[in-house]
């Protein structure tokens, strides 16, 4: 009995300390737990970062404006350049087309041999004048070569008012003619008659025009003005002029539909040259983003008033020396979108 007790003894002890154990093994779980409810973990707040700030932002007058610091400018490889004081003088826009230059060149040559067999008929008159009156020619041969003469030269003349009808005086007075037609006829060079719209009119001749190809968007052409067009465009109606295209380096060809500018006498308007890079076209109109500040940007409108060789002639909201993102305009424009949350 004695035993059984001693042995019982102990067991009961351990089952205590086990129980003891188990239960603040329990409460310092829950506590930590409960810890850990309080406190977030240091893994998800680390991973827990801030949203970045924007840079786009609304003026006061509702402007668009991008904020970009120096690295991050340099990092977009942004370059800005100061806007060209520039002038044009009057212009007024018509439409033309480019002539076909094969008429002008069979009836060229036509002439050409109308001339030759002329000159020819009045030099063997004029040889059988003088044998005539040295009695060493008959009447009768002296008549013949008289009415070929005469022949001859009607049939030169003939040639030289159609010139003059289809072509106009301008061209028909020129002393480079055979020239003329042989860089018309591999298209070095085109001539292009421009019409004015039905009720325009102009004061005084144009000093000039600037040709551009309705196809494709390009460069203005320089074209020397050659005299009024001798007929006028059954569609238009209004008063045309014949221009010489010296320089066809947009291979313009015959038929082709041109607009041209026409350099009126007057004075010169004044505005600023606008690079063809700094333009881009979003919904249906022209911006540019002009530098407001060392780390702001302003997109801003701009109505393309006039092509030039390099860019475009603006009058109006811009000046010189204004800067205009040339490189890069692009990247701003996609910035601005995605700061807006449009795709």
């Amino acid at each position: 009995m004695k035993t059984k007790a001693t042995f019982f003894i102990p067991v009961l002890l351990s089952g205590l300390v086990i129980a003891g154990c188990s239960k603040e093994s329990g409460d310092s779980k829950d506590a930590k737990d409960a810890k850990d409810a309080k406190e977030p973990p240091a893994a998800a707040a680390a991973e827990k970062t801030a949203e970045p700030e924007s840079h786009v932002k609304r003026g006061t007058n509702g402007e668009v404006v991008i904020t970009l610091d120096a690295a991050t400018q340099k990092l977009m490889g942004l370059q800005v350049a100061p806007l060209a004081p520039a002038s044009l003088p009057p212009e007024i826009k018509s439409y033309g087309r480019v002539l076909d230059a094969s008429p002008l060149a069979s009836l060229i040559g036509e002439l050409a041999a109308a001339q030759a067999a002329s000159a020819a008929s009045q030099a063997d008159l004029r040889r059988l004048q003088t044998l005539a009156a040295q009695n060493n020619a008959s009447e009768r041969a002296l008549q013949t070569a008289e009415a070929t003469a005469a022949r001859d030269r009607a049939q030169f003349e003939s040639g030289r008012l159609r010139l003059v009808a289809g072509w106009g005086n301008a061209i028909a007075a020129r002393q480079d003619l055979p020239a003329l037609v042989q860089s018309l006829g591999s298209l070095a060079s085109v001539l292009v008659q421009i019409d004015l719209p039905a009720g325009e009119s102009v004061k005084a001749m144009p000093t000039g025009a600037r040709v551009l190809p309705l196809a494709h968007d390009s460069s203005p052409l320089e074209a020397q003005l050659v005299g009024p067009a001798p007929t006028v465009d059954p569609q238009l109606q209004g008063r045309g002029f014949l221009f010489l295209v010296s320089t066809n380096s947009a291979a313009l060809a015959p038929g082709a539909a041109v607009t041209g500018l026409l350099a009126l006498p007057g004075e010169a308007q004044s505005g600023v040259l606008v690079p063809r890079e700094a333009i881009i076209r979003f919904q249906g109109t022209t911006w540019l983003y002009r530098q407001t500040g060392d780390e702001t940007f302003e997109r801003m409108e701009v109505m393309l008033d006039v092509p030039l060789e390099n860019g475009w002639f603006v009058r109006e909201t811009l000046k010189p020396d204004d800067k205009v993102v040339t490189v890069g305009a692009q990247q701003l424009m996609s910035e601005e979108l995605k700061g807006q949350g449009t795709d």
